[in-house]
């Protein structure tokens, strides 16, 4: 078969998966899982800061 017009026929690059492997692996060993809870805090997070941006913005 002539696998020279197939665009993804040639294999992944080995070292660079392994790389890529490895970093998610620290990540999530150092972060956790991205969890609804952590998905909220974040959002509860970003939502003070734009309303303490706005009332800052307000008393000026």
């Amino acid at each position: 078969m002539n696998e020279e017009h197939r665009p993804f026929s040639s294999p992944a690059d080995a070292e660079g998966t392994k790389a890529n492997f490895d970093a998610n692996q620290r990540k999530l060993h150092s972060e956790g899982a991205s969890s609804l809870w952590r998905q909220v805090s974040n959002l509860l997070i970003l939502v003070g800061l734009i309303a303490l941006i706005i009332i800052i913005g307000r008393l000026l």
